[in-house]
């Protein structure tokens, strides 16, 4: 049975002139952006901007002055490229035997630190996230609390635990020691990551007969691997980039780190400061961790998100 629309009911709303005025002069005073709304972009692209070139110049600038020949360095007006460029602050790093072994020095004891932290870490979490037992709370909060103290408070007592240790000197004093800061983040964020899992997960594993480090192992670790290259991260920095303990807890070439070893650069005379050598260390230092950043950006960006949302 077919239907026929009559041609006068299509044409049966009728619009006054007066309301068709009224819908175009709104439609035109949405459609124009009026002078706050300018300001305000024009601000944000602006702060943009500023942030922008706040946090890339000093990177920028030690690049540059790396580049640079000495006898530039110091010249006014201030040249923000080199008119000449050269290698020899680099060749005076690579060629420095002591700035070469503290590199390697470095990466001991960040890798170290790193494979402690998610090991001691992760085992910790778990035990905070997934288990529950009287009191874990307040053992969260006091592990947290750990990190409220500034370095600088607690280098004393440390600086005579190392000597009573025997650990004075050392490399694998100085991954002790920067476990105090690393271990407690790590730990924090974990947890709160294994608390964000669902608990059919592992409910089900354990009804199948798998044990807790089991059910940790195959079920909960793949799923916390984002936030766990976060951490492991952001521990690594974190020991890459120390600088005071290395200072007050090392002596010789053998196991100062590479901050460490930046600061003794010296120059060819008594009084002069090797300003571009320490750029240019600076800029090996730095390269390593921003590789490391660009190649997992995807799981940290995964790690810092996924532990909020539960389920």
């Amino acid at each position: 049975m077919s239907m026929s629309i009559e041609p006068n009911r299509i044409n049966s709303i009728q619009t006054s002139e007066s309301e068709l005025e009224q819908i175009r002069s709104s439609y035109t005073k949405s459609s124009k952006s009026s002078l706050p709304d300018i300001l305000g972009k024009v601000g944000f692209w602006l702060l943009i901007a500023f942030i922008v070139v706040y946090t890339l110049f000093p990177f920028y600038w030690a690049i540059v002055s790396s580049l640079t020949p000495t006898n530039d360095l110091f010249v006014t007006p201030v040249r923000f490229w080199p008119q000449s460029v050269t290698l020899d602050h680099y060749r005076t790093v690579f060629t420095d035997g002591g700035f070469m072994r503290a590199l390697l020095n470095s990466a001991i004891v960040s890798f170290s630190v790193v494979v402690l932290a998610l090991l001691l870490g992760t085992l910790g979490a778990y035990a905070l996230g997934r288990l529950h037992f009287r009191g874990r709370t307040v053992v969260l909060y006091l592990i947290l609390s750990m990190t409220m103290f500034p370095a600088i408070a607690i280098l004393g007592s440390l600086f005579q635990m190392m000597q009573n240790f025997g650990a004075y000197n050392t490399l694998w004093g100085l991954v002790i020691v920067y476990l105090t800061f690393t271990l407690p983040f790590t730990v924090w964020v974990l947890t709160n990551f294994f608390r964000a899992m669902p608990a059919e997960l592992e409910q089900a594993a354990l009804v199948d007969g798998a044990t807790p480090m089991r059910a940790l192992w195959d079920i909960l670790m793949p799923l916390a691997i984002p936030g766990m290259v976060t951490t492991a991260l952001l521990a690594f920095i974190a020991a890459w980039s120390e600088y005071l303990y290395a200072r007050t807890f090392t002596l010789t070439n053998s196991s100062k780190t590479v901050q460490v070893a930046i600061a003794d650069f010296t120059g060819n005379q008594q009084f002069e400061l090797p300003f571009a050598v320490r750029m240019a260390a600076a800029v090996v230092v730095t390269v390593p961790l921003l590789v490391g950043v660009l190649l997992v950006q995807k799981r940290i960006i995964a790690g810092l998100t996924a532990g909020a949302v539960k389920g």
